[in-house]
């Protein structure tokens, strides 16, 4: 049984994010949970990364003094299983907003899909979605975006270690990815649907792992809480 003082002095919980859910959200029902569970006045919780609303999976959560450690999570590498759809693009490249473009398809084959993921291994840029969470002149990209204004948005180099394509079916791709820190999957979605002389866009997205941390051993918010009062 794990007690007030070792929250307080520091714990790392493995939670299973649930769709359409923030990370702050999850953060915050966690920190009130452990609030009410052992009478505290205040317990210091974070997140090691964060994942949009529509991405479900791992989310590491540190309480007490680890959170002196979420900088050293947050830096290893990812784990993602997620689908691509093919012939679309939407302005925050996943389900988020609707499909403003669509694009030819009939030229592309299991074997250009396939091929094309080669061009993505390693150090590559990217653009980060318009639509995130990232700051520039102290304001979120995504606040620039719904106002419809114009931003400037720099690329970053990333590295993706492993990108396989688990299963085609039609226009919708289903994939793999092993990837450093601050690399968008959306980025990667659309970027990919370009390079196959299309466009694509992000419909599915799970995170897997972080690091060591593997979601098979997560718990879901509903779990952690009615182990908490038990």
């Amino acid at each position: 049984m794990v007690s007030k003082d070792d929250y307080l002095s520091g714990q790392v919980l493995l939670i299973d994010k649930p769709l359409n859910w923030t990370s702050f959200q999850v953060v915050n029902k966690l920190r009130w949970e452990l609030r009410q569970a052992f009478k505290l006045k205040k317990i210091k919780v974070g997140h090691a990364g964060t994942l949009d609303p529509l991405a479900t999976g791992l989310l590491v959560i540190c309480t007490g003094k680890m959170t002196k450690q979420i900088d050293t999570f947050q830096g290893q590498e990812k784990e993602y299983t997620g689908t691509i759809v093919l012939g679309s693009t939407t302005p925050s490249f996943d389900l988020e907003t609707e499909i403003n473009e669509t694009f030819p398809t009939e030229h592309i084959s299991k074997d250009l899909i396939k091929e094309t993921t080669h061009q993505f291994i390693g150090e590559i840029q990217q653009f980060p979605p318009v639509f995130s969470a990232l700051k520039k002149d102290g304001k979120r990209l995504y606040e620039f975006a719904r106002a419809g204004e114009a931003v400037d948005i720099k690329p970053r180099t990333v590295n993706i270690s492993e990108f396989e394509i688990t299963k085609i079916e039609g226009l919708n791709i289903e994939f793999r990815v092993v990837c450093s820190k601050g690399t968008y999957i959306r980025s990667l979605a659309n970027d990919f649907g370009k390079a196959l002389g299309s466009g694509a866009h992000l419909s599915v997205l799970r995170r897997t792992k972080i690091g060591d941390f593997y979601v098979g051993n997560a718990s879901s918010i509903d779990d952690f809480i009615r182990g908490l009062n038990n």
